[in-house]
């Protein structure tokens, strides 16, 4: 009896962390995009780069290696692929959604950033899956995770605020989906900390999905969006920031 509680407990302990981690960047990322009178592309650019290192750190040097102690490699290639699946299909829809663009400039904007909130929170759940299960392997593993995850969402928050802001939304309204977005990431760390618990081969398909959800968010929307905003060398120099910090991260303790 007593070992359901502090199971229970751990459960509502990941999930708070991930609601924190997963609305702490977006809301951060929302409040320069709100407030900031001009969000430099090349900042954003080495934002964006940066994130996108700081997360391939973490899935080649935590999330792949601690799920390929845990199971073989066929469940883990599995996952991947279950993963980079998944983020194909949300982003399919997204973009088939994207076509309702063709409007007024103002309305077109405001279309912008609820499309990019949605992706957001589509993306911040297997991101959430990943720390749930993360704490399930290890802490370190868990806080690594999600602290990686704060940084990515706060270029995001960015990307979703300012399309909002220009659309003609109020500032309140704003900071409420960037939050309301990012919710989905204690989702996920629930569910995550929930089935992670069930085995140890289902704690490594956990890891390998997210490690595959985010490989395709990092090689699919950050390094090209990164590139796409600025060609210079800051980007490139944010990405190997970015990537030897997460490395460093994973090695410190």
């Amino acid at each position: 009896m007593k070992r359901e509680v502090i199971d229970i407990n751990a459960i509502i302990n990941t999930t708070l962390i991930g609601i924190f981690f997963g609305t702490f960047g977006t809301t951060i990322g929302g409040l320069i995009g709100i407030f900031s009178p001009y969000t430099s592309k090349k900042f954003l650019s080495m934002l964006l780069s940066f994130s996108a290192g700081l997360m391939l750190a973490i899935v080649c040097f935590d999330l792949l290696p601690e799920a390929m102690q845990l199971s073989n490699i066929g469940s883990v290639i599995l996952g991947i692929i279950i993963g980079i699946t998944v983020m194909l299909f949300c982003e399919a829809y997204i973009k088939r959604n994207k076509k309702v663009e063709k409007q007024n400039t103002k309305q077109n904007l405001l279309t912008t950033g609820m499309i990019i909130s949605i992706g957001l929170a589509l993306h911040n759940f297997p991101e959430g899956l990943a720390i749930g299960s993360g704490f399930e392997a290890s802490i370190v593993l868990g806080y690594s995770l999600a602290i990686a995850i704060c940084f990515h969402d706060i270029p995001e928050g960015i990307s979703m605020a300012v399309p909002m802001k220009a659309g003609g939304m109020k500032h309140f309204k704003v900071i409420y989906y960037v939050i309301l977005s990012g919710l989905t990431t204690g989702l996920g760390a629930c569910i995550g900390a929930c089935i992670g618990g069930i085995s140890t081969q289902v704690i490594s398909f956990c890891l390998s999905f997210a490690a595959g959800a985010m490989l395709y968010i990092v090689s699919g929307e950050l390094i090209p969006e990164s590139n796409k905003l600025y060609q210079g060398k800051i980007s490139i120099l944010g990405n190997i920031l970015g990537f030897l910090l997460g490395f460093l991260a994973m090695n410190i303790v």
